[in-house]
C-alpha cells in the first residue's frame, strides 16, 4: 500500500507541474480576439508610417533632379582634351532617364510645386536640345570639341535656370 500511495502522490505531482493551465469558457473565447485585435493595431500603425504619393513624387523628383546636377557638374568639367564621346553619351543618358522620371513623378506633386516642376522640366529640355542642335552643326573635329565644351558650359546655365531653382526643402 505504501507503494501505491507514492505512485498515486507521484502522478499527481507530475500532472500539477505538465498540466497547462486551462481557460474558461469566455477566456477561451476571447484569446483570439484579442490576437486578431493586436495584429489589426500592428497593421494600422505600420501602415501610418508610409509616405504619401506627393511625398514620394517629391522625393522622386528631388533624387532625379540631384543626379541632373551631378551629371551637369560632371560634363562641365570635361575639357577639350578630356571629353570623350562615350562619357557625355552616358552623361546625357543619365540626364533623359531622370527627366523621364521627374516627368512621370511630376502629377502626384501639389499644385505649385507640379508647375514648378514642369516649367523647369520644359526650359531646361528645350535649352538642352538647344545646345544639341548646335554643337552637331560643325563638322570638324577639333571644332567640335571646343563648340561642345562650351555647351557643356551652357548646359550647366540652363540647369541653374531651371532645376536648380526647384524647391527640395
Amino acid at each position: 500500500m505504501f507503494t501505491v500511495v507514492r505512485t498515486h502522490a507521484a502522478r499527481q505531482a507530475r500532472a500539477v507541474v505538465q498540466s497547462p493551465p486551462r481557460l474558461g469558457g469566455l477566456a477561451a473565447a476571447m484569446k483570439p480576439i484579442a490576437f486578431l485585435l493586436i495584429a489589426l493595431l500592428a497593421a494600422l500603425a505600420l501602415g501610418a508610417c508610409g509616405q504619401s504619393k506627393e511625398d514620394k513624387a517629391k522625393s522622386t523628383v528631388c533624387d532625379a533632379r540631384a543626379d541632373i546636377g551631378k551629371q551637369v557638374d560632371q560634363l562641365k568639367g570635361l575639357t577639350a582634351s578630356t571629353v570623350t564621346l562615350d562619357g557625355v553619351q552616358n552623361s546625357l543618358k543619365t540626364i533623359r532617364s531622370d527627366l523621364s522620371k521627374i516627368k512621370d513623378a511630376q502629377g502626384d506633386l501639389s499644385g505649385d510645386r507640379r508647375q514648378q516642376v514642369q516649367d523647369a522640366t520644359k526650359t531646361f529640355t528645350s535649352q538642352v536640345q538647344s545646345i544639341a542642335g548646335n554643337v552637331v552643326k560643325n563638322r570638324s573635329l577639333s571644332g567640335a570639341k571646343a563648340q561642345l565644351t562650351s555647351a557643356l558650359q551652357q548646359l550647366g546655365d540652363a540647369y541653374k535656370q531651371s532645376f536648380a531653382r526647384v524647391d527640395c526643402s
